[in-house]
């Protein structure tokens, strides 16, 4: 790891685990014992409003704050998200995002459009799409599909498995630990392929 803080800004709609997500990031980085500092922007979340985090760690971290261009990776949980935060990205910075499109209230009343082609237009962005919510599925609930997310993050990152796996078993709920290992392990695969 160089001297460089690393910057990864999640972004998503509030209840898709983007905050827990940041935190279990937050904690795999102190094991390493390397500096960590986490902002939050929720915005309406409750309401399915968007959700910010964003976590720089590194030897020496001095601001939390994440300028357009920045981003050494852009973890989003949904795909419109995507679109509205990727000029944060850093040229050459890492964009993985979940194949997923959540219609916002403005859409589903009739007073907005979705994007059109956002996956099209992502993968312009050089976005890897991981069929997030599908592989959950597959590890069995629909509701770890930010630990695969995750899992896709932890593959473009230089932390051991193990620590990974260890963090996640002691901070999810115990009746949920293999579920969320198995998709931890999923997004991994994913990214990699």
């Amino acid at each position: 790891m160089n001297n460089q803080a690393t910057t990864v800004l999640m972004c998503g709609i509030g209840g898709q685990g983007t905050i827990t997500a940041a935190s279990l990031l937050a904690s795999t980085v102190t094991e390493y014992g390397l500096q960590v500092k986490m902002s939050e922007i929720h915005g309406m979340s409750q309401r399915g409003g968007a959700v910010t985090t964003i976590v720089r760690f590194g030897e020496e971290v001095h601001s939390m704050v994440c300028d357009e261009g920045q981003a050494d990776c852009i973890l989003s949980f949904e795909t419109t998200e995507a679109l509205r935060n990727v000029s944060f990205l850093k040229k050459g910075g890492a964009l993985l995002v979940n194949q997923e499109s959540i219609k916002p209230q403005s859409v589903l009343t009739g007073r907005a459009q979705m994007p059109h082609n956002m996956q099209q237009r992502l993968q312009n962005y050089g976005a890897k799409l991981i069929p997030a919510t599908e592989l959950a599925r597959k590890a069995g609930t629909t509701k770890c599909a930010n630990v695969v997310l995750l899992g896709a993050l932890a593959s473009t990152l230089p932390f051991e498995v193990e620590v990974w796996e260890r963090v996640i078993a002691s901070k999810v709920p115990p009746k949920t630990v293999d579920i969320n290992l198995q998709a931890l392990h999923l997004g991994m695969e994913a990214a990699r392929s």
